[in-house]
């Protein structure tokens, strides 16, 4: 595999971090959201919850955006993500036991579908907020 194209988990210890604010803000209104509506209700209610957090603090976003899926120059189906915010950060909700290889992998591919670079995956199972940033 490409080194440039293996996706690498990100702590929030570097300066050079690709989108750090931006993300930093995402993680900031999912921590809010959990807080306000606590932890284990459906994907969905905090992606929406997001959604209103975003708008709260005017941070530009598209919810359900559809990317084309292409197999040998044919489009053969659509990835849409959760939401895209700042134009450059793919948000997935999860509420599973732990985020795993399994979403990692799944967000490497979103971030090649898409053509972003940065990812969070947002889990809201538990009391406390687990998430994951990946870059590609």
């Amino acid at each position: 595999m490409d080194t440039d194209l293996r996706p690498n988990l990100l702590t929030g210890g570097s300066t050079k971090l690709l989108l750090k604010t931006e993300t930093q803000q995402i993680i900031g209104c999912a921590f809010d959201v959990l807080n306000e509506i606590g932890h284990g209700l459906h994907e969905k209610i905090y992606e929406n919850a997001l959604v209103v957090e975003f708008k709260l603090r005017d941070i530009l976003f598209e919810q359900q955006k559809r990317y084309p899926v292409h197999y040998k120059n044919v489009q053969i189906g659509e990835f849409i993500p959760d939401l895209v915010a700042f134009n450059a950060v793919i948000c997935d909700m999860k509420v599973i036991d732990q985020i795993t290889d399994h979403e990692r992998g799944k967000m490497t591919n979103y971030l090649r579908i898409s053509k972003l670079r940065v990812g969070l995956i947002l889990n809201f199972k538990n009391a406390r907020l687990e998430w994951d940033r990946l870059v590609l």
